[in-house]
Formats: C-alpha cells, sequence, structure tokens
C-alpha cells in the first residue's frame, strides 16, 4: 500500500507512480516473506535494512506503521509489535553522522596477523622424501600381459596416504597481534541533520500496488491517522471482534474441502 502525495494524477497512478511511504506485506514464492516499509526522501526510496517477517496463512491481518516525531518507529501486526528503532539507524534517508577518515592510514608496525608460523616447528627428517603416489599393493599383472611385446609391466599408481603435500609450520597465536586496523571515524561533513524526518506534510491519496497470481485477496479499513492509539482500538473492534469467527470459518471450510477430496 502507498501513501501519495496531491502531486499525484490518480488517473495515471501505476507501479512507476513517485509516493511518500510504501507499506505492506509482500509474498513471493518460496524466500519473499517479509514486511515492506519504504521511505521516500528527496525522490529516492529508502528500504528499511530490518528484516520483518510478515504473516502468510489466508486469514485476515493488521499491519500498522507508526511514525513518531522522536523519529523512532513501530511496526506492528495484529496490534503486536513486531519491529521497532530509529529512523536514522534503519534507514539511509541521511548521511552517515560518522565517516571513516580518508587521511588516516594503518601504521607501518600494526601486525594485524591473527596466526603467525610457529618458528619452534621444525619438519620431520626425511618429510621430502615422501612421494606423492606409491604403486598400487593390490595391483596384478595381467594373466595375458606379454613382457616381450608390452614390455615390463610396472604396477599402477595411488595417492601415498604419508603424503601430506608441502610442509608448513603450524599455526600458533601471534603475541603481536592488535586486531584488524579500522581507521578512526569523523564527523563527516555532508550530514545535516532534519529534526522533521518523520513529517509527510502532503499526503493526501492511499493507492494499491498489487501482483498476484491468486485472487482473492482483500483490502479492507485503510487508516491515516495521527492517534496511535485509536488505530489500535479500531483495530480491535472490527478485525478484533472478527478473528475467531474467522478463523472457525476457515477451519471448517478447509474440513470440508479435505473431506471432498
Amino acid at each position: 500500500m502507498k501513501l501519495l502525495s496531491g502531486e499525484v494524477d490518480q488517473k495515471k497512478f501505476g507501479g512507476d507512480t513517485p509516493y511518500s511511504i510504501m507499506f505492506g506485506p509482500d509474498i513471493c514464492g518460496y524466500s519473499t516473506k517479509k514486511v515492506h516499509a519504504i521511505l521516500n526522501r528527496n525522490e529516492t526510496n529508502h528500504l528499511i535494512k530490518k528484516d520483518v517477517p510478515c504473516e502468510t496463512d489466508q486469514l485476515t491481518h493488521v499491519y500498522t506503521f507508526i511514525l513518531r516525531p522522536d523519529a523512532t518507529y513501530s511496526i506492528l501486526i495484529d496490534n503486536q509489535e513486531k519491529q521497532t528503532g530509529s529512523l536514522y539507524d534503519d534507514w539511509d534517508l541521511l548521511p552517515p553522522k560518522k565517516i571513516k577518515d580518508p587521511e588516516a592510514k594503518k601504521p607501518e608496525d600494526w601486525d594485524d596477523k591473527e596466526y603467525i608460523p610457529d618458528p619452534e616447528d621444525k619438519k620431520p627428517e626425511g618429510y621430502d622424501d615422501i612421494p606423492k603416489e606409491i604403486p598400487d599393493a593390490d595391483a596384478k599383472k595381467p594373466e595375458d600381459w606379454d613382457d616381450e611385446e608390452d614390455g615390463e609391466w610396472t604396477a599402477p599408481t595411488i595417492p601415498n596416504p604419508e603424503y601430506k603435500g608441502p610442509w608448513k609450520a603450524k599455526k600458533i597465536k601471534n603475541p603481536n597481534y592488535k586486531g584488524k586496523w579500522k581507521a578512526p571515524l569523523i564527523d563527516n561533513p555532508e550530514f545535516k541533520d532534519d529534526p522533521e524526518l518523520y513529517v509527510y506534510p502532503n499526503l493526501r491519496y492511499v493507492g494499491v500496488e498489487l501482483w498476484q497470481v491468486k485472487s482473492g485477496t482483500l483490502f479492507d479499513n485503510v487508516l491515516v491517522s495521527d492517534d496511535p492509539e485509536y488505530a489500535k482500538q479500531l483495530a480491535e473492534e472490527t478485525w478484533g471482534k472478527q478473528k475467531d469467527a474467522e478463523k472457525a470459518a476457515f477451519e471448517e471450510a478447509e474440513k470440508k474441502r479435505e473431506e471432498e477430496v
């Protein structure tokens, strides 16, 4: 479901029509089963960076998206909070506050090797003399082998189980290991805070973009409000009063369908 600005021509609404907010479940095949929460800023659509699984049964569900003046948000399914956080952290609506210092360089004496060859480990005597392959002890000269015509028979070779490849000293913890070097963070000169990050002042239309291969999807009780508690109350007065009866009716219908098969 999309919330559109007053600048949109409703008669030309389609999949490519710019929108301000897109929210709702997306079920596609076996891999995609999530809630979309996309915010548009400066004509760019920003997807939520957290995973929000959606319901996948055939019953009615209520999806709620709350944006607050303190730049926090909540996503509810059936009046139960499934995800919450900050608009700053969970979308890339603004440039990051901090960036890696482009002038920082890793010190030359910085040791970032976690493991090093053990200087005390020595190569066993005769290690290099171990052949990679050895004659197959179980091989037998064919009965029809003629040494005069076929030449002297030699057993085929097989991989030598004693051969371990080129010798390498075992690894030990590096006592001088300092960890992976990271450039220090500095203030991002491109960052400019926006205390009205949550504001979408020109919302006027609701649009539904639906692509499906199975019929039967219904939408009802669409509400855009500035009162989350009222939204919860309305959900309980509509969906909440019908959910048990709907589930019972669905299960009864499924039972009859299975009996007819």
